[in-house]
C-alpha cells in the first residue's frame, strides 16, 4: 500500500501531533483555510477564540499553566496583527508559545495583496525567532525547530507565517528529529570558577538574600531554592512572577519585592549584605534607582539567558546556566550561614509592618483577595489581570506552589487575565479551582472570550473587581498630579453580572464585606461551567507599600504622604 501524498496542512498537523500538542487556540480566516480544513478530521481539540488577541493568551496561559508549549493558529493581514500584543506579553515573560499565521500566497507577497501584511518582519523584535515558508517541504524542518527554540533555553514565542500555496502544496519531505542549529547552544550548568566565586561570596555573607524569579519557575527549581534558603540559613524575596516558587507559609519567606512589595522584603534589600537572584532580569520594577539598589552588597546573578549579563546592573558573579542545575551544583558546597541574628531582625520586621487593609467602610478588593486565598488555603489557580487588585493579588493570596500565579509581568497587559485562565483552564490538571482576578478596566478589553468560556463548560470563577475606575492610574494621578483624574473614570461599566447572563453564564455580586465568603463559598462549589463574581469594591484605594518609580528603596511609602510628591521618572 503506497503512503499517503500530505499537504502542507496536513504535514504541519502531523508535526503538530509529534510534538504532543493536544489543543490549539485560534481564528479562522481565508488564508488559514487548508490547515483548518485539515484540523476538521483531526485529533487535536481546537478552541475557537472571539478574537485573536485572546487566542495568544490563551496559548500563553496554557502554556504558564503546564509547562509546554502552547500553539495559537490565526489568518493573515488583521489576524496576524491582532495576535502582536499576546506575542509581546508572552516575549517579555519568558512563555514558550508558537504562533501559526497563515499568509497570502507565495507570488503576491510583496505586492500588497489582500490582507496580506509582513507578519514576520512586524514581529521581529517581539518573538524569539521567526520563520516565513515558501517551500512545503521546507515544513517539518521549521516546525520541529520552532517548537525546539521555543521551549529550550530561555523560553520565548515563536512565529511561522504560511503561504496559503504552502498549505495547499505537496509536502514530500521526511519527518525528522534531527537539527542543525548552529550557533544556537542551550545552557546547562555555569563555569567551575564563577561557581568557585559565588560559594565564596556566599561563606562570607552573614546578611543573605535569596531572589526566586520566573527563571527558577521555568526550571522547576523550587526544591533546590527551598534547600539553598534551608541550608545556609537565608531569607527568600520573590518577583512577582516568582511568587510560588518559595512556600509563601515558609519562615524564611518575605514575599514580594520592589514597587508594591512587603516592608519587610524591601528592608532586606536595604540590609543585606548578599543578594542572589536565581533566575530574575532585574527590571526596574525591583531595583528602583539603579545606582542606589543593593550599592553595599555583594551581587550574584543567576541567569540562563548570558544577554542579562550587566544589562541592568554588574553583578559580583554572573553564573551563565539553567537554574536548576546550577543550583545542584552549588548545594553540596554550600553550609549554613552565620545568618541567625539577620534572620531574627528580618523576622521582626514581619512581625512590626503586616500587609493590612482598612476593614471599615466600602468592599475591599483586599478582603476579597485574602478570603479566597483563606477559603481555598491557597490551593487555587489565579490569572491575574493588571492593575491594583493585580498587586493586591500579590499580596494577599499565598502562592505556596509553582504555577499557580499567572501575571503578565514585562508587558504589564490589560486583558491578559481572562483569555489566559481560559488557557490554564484547560492545562489545569490539579484539581484546583481556576480564578480570573480582573478589573473592570481590563476584563472589558477581552471579555469576548465569555463565549468561548461558556462553550466549554469551563469551570473558571470570574472575579470581576469593579472600582469604575483605571486604579492604578488614578492612584498616580491622585498621588503625583493633584487629584487630576483625567480619563480614568469608567463610567458607563456594564452591568457585569447581566452581561455574563447574556452569555449563559450565572453571575453573583458581592456589595457589602459580609457578602464576600458566602458568595465566594457559591462560587467554588459551582462547578457545571464559569461563573462571574461581580465585586462592587471601593472606588478610591491605594496600594501600598509603594516605592516611586525611579526611586530608592529608602523612599518607600507606608501610606499616602500629607505633602506633595515629586512626578515619578518611571511609568505606571
Amino acid at each position: 500500500m503506497s503512503k499517503k501524498t500530505l499537504n502542507g496542512a496536513e504535514a504541519t498537523l502531523e508535526c503538530l501531533k509529534r510534538e504532543g500538542i493536544e489543543v490549539i487556540f485560534g481564528y479562522p480566516g481565508g488564508s488559514a483555510i487548508p490547515l483548518f480544513d485539515a484540523l476538521y478530521d483531526s485529533n487535536i481539540k481546537v478552541v475557537l477564540s472571539r478574537h485573536e488577541q485572546g487566542a495568544t493568551h490563551m496559548a500563553d496561559g496554557y502554556a504558564r499553566q503546564t509547562g509546554k508549549v502552547g500553539v495559537a493558529l490565526v489568518t493573515s493581514g488583521p489576524g496576524a496583527t491582532n495576535t502582536f500584543t499576546g506575542i509581546y506579553t508572552a516575549m517579555m515573560d519568558s512563555v514558550p508559545i508558537v504562533v501559526l499565521t497563515a499568509q497570502t500566497t507565495t507570488p503576491n507577497l510583496g505586492k500588497d495583496a489582500f490582507q496580506e501584511c509582513d507578519t514576520s518582519g512586524m514581529t521581529f523584535a517581539t518573538v524569539k525567532h521567526s520563520y516565513l515558508v515558501k517551500n512545503p517541504n521546507d515544513l517539518t524542518r521549521v516546525l520541529k525547530e520552532a517548537f525546539h527554540v521555543a521551549r529550550t533555553g530561555r523560553p520565548g514565542p515563536v512565529l511561522i507565517d504560511l503561504p496559503k500555496d504552502v498549505l495547499a502544496g505537496v509536502c514530500t519531505a521526511a519527518f525528522t528529529d534531527e537539527m542543525d542549529l548552529p550557533g544556537y547552544k542551550i545552557p546547562t550548568y555555569a563555569g567551575t570558577a564563577a561557581v568557585e566565586k559565588a560559594v565564596e561570596l556566599l561563606k562570607a555573607s552573614k546578611r543573605p538574600l535569596l531572589l526566586a524569579g520566573h527563571g527558577a519557575m521555568i526550571s522547576n527549581a523550587s526544591r533546590q531554592v527551598k534547600e539553598l534558603a534551608e541550608k545556609l540559613n537565608a531569607p527568600v524575596a520573590s518577583t512577582l512572577l516568582g511568587l510560588g516558587v518559595f512556600p509563601a507559609d515558609h519562615e524564611l519567606s518575605l514575599g514580594m519585592l520592589g514597587m508594591h512589595g512587603t516592608v519587610y522584603a524591601n528592608k532586606a534589600v536595604l540590609g543585606c549584605d548578599l543578594i542572589f537572584s536565581i533566575g530574575s532580569r532585574f527590571d526596574d520594577r525591583i531595583t528602583g534607582k539603579i545606582d542606589e539598589f543593593c550599592k553595599d552588597a555583594k551581587i550574584i546573578h543567576l541567569d540562563i539567558d548570558p544577554a542579562e549579563q550587566g544589562k541592568v546592573l554588574q553583578p559580583d558573579v554572573f553564573l551563565s546556566g539553567d537554574a536548576k542545575l546550577v543550583l545542584e551544583q552549588l548545594l553540596p558546597l554550600v553550609s549554613r550561614l552565620d545568618s541567625e541574628e539577620w534572620v531574627e531582625t528580618v523576622q521582626a520586621w514581619k512581625k512590626r509592618y503586616p500587609l493590612t487593609y482598612p476593614k471599615q467602610g466600602g468592599l475591599r478588593m483586599q478582603h476579597v483577595l485574602h478570603t479566597l486565598s483563606e477559603m481555598t488555603k491557597g490551593k487555587a489557580i489565579l490569572n491575574v489581570d493588571v492593575g491594583q487588585h493585580q498587586m493586591w493579588a500579590a499580596q494577599f493570596f499565598k502562592a505556596n506552589y509553582p504555577r499557580q500565579l499567572h501575571n503578565s509581568g514585562g508587558a504589564g497587559t490589560m486583558g491578559f487575565g481572562f483569555p489566559s485562565s481560559i488557557g490554564a483552564a484547560f492545562g489545569n490538571t490539579t484539581g484546583w479551582p481556576v480564578c480570573c482576578i480582573a478589573g473592570d478596566g481590563g476584563f472589558q478589553m477581552t471579555m469576548s472570550e465569555l463565549a468561548t468560556a461558556a462553550i466549554h463548560k469551563l469551570p473558571i470563577k470570574i472575579f470581576v473587581l469593579d472600582n469604575k475606575y483605571l486604579g492604578m492610574v488614578r492612584q498616580w494621578q491622585d498621588m503625583f498630579y493633584d487629584k487630576r483624574y483625567s480619563s480614568v473614570d469608567l463610567e458607563g461599566n456594564p452591568d457585569f453580572v447581566k452581561l455574563a447572563e447574556a452569555y449563559g453564564i450565572p453571575g453573583l455580586r458581592i456589595k457589602r464585606n459580609a457578602d464576600v465568603e458566602r458568595n465566594i463559598q457559591k462560587a467554588l462549589d459551582y462547578n457545571e461551567g464559569p461563573i462571574l463574581i461581580h465585586c462592587e469594591c471601593e472606588k478610591e484605594d491605594n496600594v501600598f507599600p509603594m516605592i516611586p518609580a525611579g526611586a530608592p528603596f529608602t523612599s518607600m511609602l507606608m501610606e499616602k504622604p500629607k505633602t506633595k510628591l515629586e512626578k515619578p521618572t518611571g511609568s505606571t
